[in-house]
């Protein structure tokens, strides 16, 4: 017999998969791109200086990536063989649930842990240049293997007890927090408001980045049992999580008659997204009125309440740094550092809206039933339009309000920097516009293809929103490059927020206008595809 057999199986189908080897080039070739970028913004600085800056960006950017890693690659691996109806069919089997979770932790995972694994290399070059001792590398190798692992392990267990999409997306980011951030915020609470600021260490244990802090060698000689012993804790915790994972996965898939108890919980819970039966019956007409697949999309009635939460704490944040630190309330690094989390946020969740409902729809086969209905595919792209202006017009009108009074009193408050705080405060503002408008036609047209919402928000991020970074970045590093190796003096500030906004705009232009013409001139042909290609495809 062979031992684990799902995960024999599924590396030898992940080894003929050319994804498995294309996305580690592409994330190698990112890293080195990223490091570039750190030392050419730091290389004015000494050798030591430059190396230990290098090396501390590149583990910073790969421990949010291995934070990120349970999300998209193991979140929704056994979820979806659950709306698929096959995960029981291998519980007929002599299979246990540790073969068929081990199974697809390893098939869904390979691509993320070859990922990392790529980054390596480029993360020992600082090595090299001094300043990085040969344990502080090896350290940090640990920490990121165990992080990706804890990782992989709540999205498996977020995925083992859930049936929906949707749901294991937030019961993955809900167990995240739990896991990594809870126990830390209540230490963090207790260090600051206790009057001797007493620190309780183990509070910060399962938190990666607290070991990260003390794997550096500035901090490792003084404490180094606080970094194996966090380390330790993460991996204790991953193995409780793939074990309760096993536990609930031969279960998880049976449908059950729901208790009374459990039943309770679950109208509680629809009573608080939907609203209650006469409210939700005047809702819906209401919505009907005016669009079908508008109700289709705005049935949650909590979003709007999220998104007004999201920015009470920005708000808060902004309070919180002005009044304990003691910076004015519109200093232009304050307001700098909320026009980048106002912006982040309306972008990225605009992206993850505009096409969730359709990518749903699609996959499970909706979107076909909706188009053989009288409703129309523009019907259909106004739905969703109204939707997204229901969800964000207030709030961004307000954000955009509230941005441009901070430009007009930071700039009056660093009269040296007057300009440039204009200057980026306008060009902020416009690039939102810009980037909101490729966004929505650049997601609905992804929704139609994707194979799952995830990936629709993903694609739509990656091409509009991270591509332009990533080419900021390089063409700032080789200015850099170029003006250092002539003796001459950086560009001025002008020149990059030029290149910025320039390359923002052709962006916004290459994806979002042929975005748009897709979703207007072709949705019904790209909603049928799938169907085409299945009904082309030889029977096996």
């Amino acid at each position: 017999m062979t031992f684990l057999p799902i995960v024999d199986r599924e590396l030898r189908a992940a080894a003929r998969r050319h994804s498995t080897y294309s996305q580690r080039v592409s994330i190698a070739l990112l890293a080195i791109v990223l490091g570039l970028f750190i030392y050419a913004a730091n290389r004015l600085g000494a050798k030591i200086i430059l190396a230990q800056r290098t090396f501390q960006g590149l583990s910073a950017l790969a421990i949010l990536y291995c934070l990120a890693a349970g999300r998209r690659f193991t979140a929704d691996c056994l979820s979806e063989e659950k709306r698929q109806g096959t995960l029981g069919l291998l519980f007929l089997t002599s299979l246990k649930g540790y073969d068929v979770v081990l199974g697809k932790l390893a098939a869904t995972s390979l691509n993320g842990f070859y990922c990392l694994v790529a980054i390596f290399p480029v993360l020992a070059i600082p090595l090299l240049m001094g300043g990085v001792s040969n344990s502080e590398f090896w350290r940090m190798v640990i920490l990121l293997l165990d992080t990706i692992l804890l990782s992989l392990a709540i999205g498996v267990l977020a995925s083992a007890i859930s049936r929906e999409s949707k749901r294991a997306m937030g019961a993955n980011f809900s167990l995240l927090l739990l896991v990594t951030a809870l126990l830390p915020a209540c230490g963090g609470s207790i260090a600051y408001f206790s009057p001797g600021h007493t620190m309780v260490h183990w509070l910060f244990y399962s938190c990666p980045g607290y070991a990260f802090y003390w794997a550096l060698d500035t901090n490792y000689p003084w404490r180094k049992w606080h970094f194996w012993l966090s380390i330790l804790i993460i991996h204790a915790i991953t193995w409780a999580l793939v074990a309760l994972a096993s536990w609930l996965a031969r279960t998880s898939w049976q449908d059950t008659p729901s208790g009374s108890l459990k039943r309770r919980w679950r109208d509680r819970f629809e009573f608080l997204i939907y609203g209650k039966g006469e409210v939700r019956r005047r809702y819906r007409t209401k919505l009907l009125d005016v669009n079908a697949f508008y109700w289709l999309t705005s049935r949650v009635r909590l979003k709007p309440v999220i998104l007004w939460f999201a920015l009470a704490c920005i708000a808060g944040w902004w309070v919180f740094v002005s009044l304990q630190l003691g910076f004015y309330w519109a200093d232009e690094f304050v307001g700098l550092a909320a026009f980048i989390m106002l912006n982040v946020l309306f972008k990225s969740w605009i992206a993850i809206e505009s096409g969730q409902q359709l990518a749903e729809d699609q996959r499970s086969g909706a979107l076909e039933l909706l188009l053989s209905t009288p409703l129309t595919a523009g019907s259909i792209i106004h739905g969703q339009l109204l939707a997204l202006k229901r969800l964000f017009l207030v709030p961004l009108v307000l954000a955009i309000l509230t941005q441009g009074v901070l430009v007009y009193f930071a700039a009056h408050h660093s009269a040296k920097l007057d300009d440039r705080v204009r200057a980026f405060g306008a060009t902020s503002i416009a690039m939102l516009l810009l980037d909101i408008a490729a966004v929505i036609g650049v997601g609905i047209s992804n929704s139609l293809t994707a194979k799952s919402p995830t990936h629709a928000a993903l694609f739509t991020v990656l091409k509009v929103l991270m591509l332009p970074w990533v080419a900021f970045a390089g063409i700032a590093v080789l200015v850099n490059i170029w003006t250092f190796a002539r003796g001459g003096e950086s560009p001025s500030w002008q020149f990059f927020l030029a290149l910025w906004f320039l390359l923002g705009l052709a962006t916004d232009l290459y994806f979002g206008i042929p975005g748009w013409w897709r979703t207007r001139m072709r949705f019904r042909e790209l909603a049928l595809q799938r169907l085409e290609h299945a009904r082309k495809e030889p029977p096996q």
